[in-house]
């Protein structure tokens, strides 16, 4: 079955490629779940045979899946005994211009990345960075994308920093039986990292000026919201005049809906009606204050006494995240209010004013939705956190002996491994057992941390370079570059790491590193040379993802914050992946010369 060979590949070796094509298609054009998606791929090469059941589950034993799996225990206990809030609080200080408040936020932001997980980081600074950018008077668009592009060029200075390093270095160790130091990539990283910083400063005139879309609930004709008539409100059969709602302070009644009628614009004299849902404009605190004074209710169902209305809901504000269920419906046509008891009060979008109910607001990615909910409300479940993204009342742990406890922690995993005193796997395990020895976080918090979805993910990456590798289309693919660029080692190693750089814009940044190990791999043994820092090069370029907002995970959780357009993240993104990669060829080859095969 694989002798049949079609454009120098065998039958497998398309199955193979008509596997990762399709997967990567599902991905991008589905909102399927990606751990679902990877385990179908694996599933695929077993079946047909491409891979037997050794290799085909050989990802969920791989040491650098399982490192990234207690890594997640240990950041929990980072996380509950109040580490980055610490950092945050003591270390960032208060600056008086933008170029120092891009360095005073990207480096620590960038030292936190190294060892924790970007998402965790860049949540966390979100809050932040909206009070910086009301004392520098700026849009927080101009500090946001800075704030995620830190995270990422952060995570590359360890090899714990992100999972491709993890990847390529345990799939390195599997060839060659020699482990790379924790710190292997410390200098090229924190190279990068310098010369990413000066980039940003020096192009800001690139980064967005976009509102803010927080301000769009404190602006006027910014967002709707939609009230209900109570059937015991005192201002039925009054005209809409008569009960005061024609012009409210900060905004207007643009629409009225009289059970299945809609009437807009809304004349003075119609007639108020128990039931009536009001669409009104404006300044959010204007409105809920009108809220108050005239009787009415958030409109999610029919209230007939005010009494039915809890006196202690608070208002939560969420961002519509990509990959979310939410994008392309309405919250009026499905039960997720219902769901989570909580009511959707008004929609904004970028700050454009949106003349209709929020609850029929078609959603998009990005959008701001204000929520009405009761305190006990859990805003922070899995089921929400892949909807949306809350930055509202995050929780702050207390800080104190198990603070310092935490990170002495921390400190000795990453010192104890750096020196070859013991592998990185083991101190990864001492460290989990101890966070969970002194109580940093419990056993269920630490459970919780776990993201079971992102180890699939990681997983099946490994399985998929197995695939690439044993198949014979890495080596088919390191000829083809070699044959367009030449022997050059230098020009081959730009090559690649070009092609995934672009392609890391688009797919997981560790599929796409278990992706391109082999073909790096390939290609330097075919050029004589040790591919120990062509695969160098390689974790920063595929961690390098600058041009898109779904290039990386921390790029979605700013980009409804910052209230950007897609094309916002290619205007200086395109130009920040050229930079980060001639920075990453010269200073690789600058540290880690090449050296020819003995």
């Amino acid at each position: 079955m694989g002798s049949i060979v079609f454009l120098g590949f065998n039958l497998y070796a398309w199955i193979t490629i008509v596997t990762v094509l399709s997967m990567f298609t599902v991905l991008l054009f589905t909102k399927l779940r990606a751990d679902l998606v990877f385990l179908g791929a694996i599933a695929v090469l077993f079946v047909t045979g491409v891979l037997d059941a050794k290799e085909a589950f050989s990802g969920f034993s791989s040491t650098s899946v399982v490192i990234i799996g207690v890594l997640f225990v240990v950041v929990a206990g980072l996380t509950h005994t109040g580490v980055l809030q610490w950092i945050v609080k003591h270390l960032l200080g208060q600056p008086k211009s933008y170029s120092k408040a891009v360095i005073r936020l990207m480096l620590p932001v960038a030292a936190l990345s190294s060892f924790l997980s970007n998402t965790t980081v860049v949540a966390l600074f979100v809050g932040i960075v909206k009070m910086w950018s009301k004392k520098l008077n700026i849009s927080p668009s101009k500090l946001l994308i800075p704030l995620s592009y830190a995270s990422g060029m952060g995570g590359v200075c360890t090899l714990i920093g992100t999972p491709p390093n993890l990847i390529i270095s345990g799939l390195y160790a599997d060839h060659t039986g020699t482990a790379m130091n924790v710190l292997t990539t410390t200098i090229p990283g924190l190279f990068c990292l310098c010369i990413g910083v000066l980039s940003i400063i020096a192009m800001r005139k690139l980064l967005p000026d976009r509102q803010a879309p927080e301000t769009a609930f404190e602006s006027t004709s910014d967002y709707t919201v939609e009230l209900l008539v109570p059937s015991d409100n005192g201002h039925i059969g009054e005209t809409i005049a008569e009960a005061g709602l024609t012009n409210v302070n900060g905004g207007s009644l643009i629409e009225i809906v009289h059970f299945d009628d809609i009437i807009t614009p809304v004349p003075d004299d119609e007639i108020i009606m128990g039931g009536d849902r009001l669409i009104f404009a404006g300044q959010i605190d204007e409105i809920l204050e009108l809220k108050k004074s005239h009787g009415l209710v958030n409109a999610d169902h029919h209230i007939f006494t005010m009494d039915e209305v809890g006196k202690d809901r608070q208002l939560q504000t969420a961002y519509v995240t990509f990959g979310s269920s939410l994008i392309n419906t309405t919250i009026g046509d499905s039960t997720f209010e219902h769901d989570n008891n909580m009511i959707l009060v008004a929609v904004a979008r970028r700050g454009k004013r949106i003349n209709e109910s929020p609850r029929k607001v078609v959603l998009q990615a990005g959008d701001t939705l204000l929520f009405e909910c009761p305190p006990h409300v859990n805003i922070h479940t899995e089921r929400l956190a892949s909807q949306l993204q809350f930055f509202d009342n995050a929780q702050v742990p207390n800080i104190g002996k198990k603070t310092l406890v935490s990170t002495t922690i921390m400190i000795l995993m990453v010192v104890l491994s750096a020196l070859n005193i013991i592998p990185l796997l083991q101190c990864a395990f001492l460290a989990a057992i101890a966070m969970l020895l002194f109580r940093c976080c419990n056993v269920d918090q630490a459970m919780k941390a776990i993201n079971w979805e992102i180890l699939m993910v990681f997983a099946g990456s490994v399985v998929l370079g197995i695939a690439i590798q044993k198949t014979g289309i890495a080596e088919r693919l390191a000829f083809g570059i070699l044959d367009v660029c030449g022997t050059n080692p230098i020009v081959v190693m730009a090559a690649i790491c070009f092609v995934g750089t672009f392609i890391t814009e688009f797919i997981s940044n560790t599929a796409a590193g278990a992706m391109f190990f082999p073909i790096m791999y390939e290609a330097a043994e075919k050029l004589g040379y040790e591919p120990y820092p062509f695969l160098i090069a390689l974790m920063v370029s595929v961690s390098s993802s600058f041009a898109t907002p779904i290039g990386s995970p921390t790029h979605m959780l700013v980009y409804g914050p910052g209230g950007y357009r897609f094309s916002d993240f290619m205007r200086i993104g395109l130009l920040m992946n050229l930079i980060i990669l001639a920075a990453n060829i010269f200073i690789v080859n600058i540290i880690y010369p090449l050296t020819p095969l003995q």
